[in-house]
């Protein structure tokens, strides 16, 4: 019995692919945004998905290599994060602040916190959370 080839499509097809030098701005964008939010290596490397402590590095110096799809959607989301503050927030200083201060909403805890756990689903609920906050239901 033959079986006909069955050719894999894009999960979200009405969504166009995060191309190589997207996401090699991204990863550049997601260093600048690190910075501003002043976290540290361990906390940088584990919204990025439990990244490499030396992969890690070279990115703070300006060296990318090859970004998997995964790590390209928590950077993606990770921006939409940083837009969300900048909506919310008029001084931008603010917004970077805002993540490691405590929140009534998460219980007590901040957005880095949640995010420190370390689930995409954790960024997406933050990400999903900031657009209802600012109004985009």
């Amino acid at each position: 019995m033959q079986f006909a080839t069955i050719q894999p499509t894009a999960s979200r097809p009405d969504l166009p692919a995060i191309t190589d030098e997207e996401a090699a701005a991204l990863a550049r964008a997601t260093v600048n945004l690190f910075r501003a939010w002043q976290l540290t290596d361990l906390e940088a490397r584990t919204l990025l998905g439990d990244m490499a402590q030396r992969t890690w590095a070279r990115w703070k110096e300006g060296s990318i290599g090859r970004i998997d799809r995964d790590l390209r959607a928590r950077m993606a989301i990770l921006m939409g994060i940083h837009k969300g503050l900048r909506y919310l927030f008029s001084d931008p200083a603010r917004g970077y602040a805002w993540i490691r201060k405590p929140n009534a909403n998460f219980e007590g805890h901040s957005a880095l916190d949640v995010m420190m756990r370390g689930e995409i689903t954790d960024l997406i609920d933050l990400r999903s959370w900031l657009d209802a906050e600012r109004g985009a239901w």
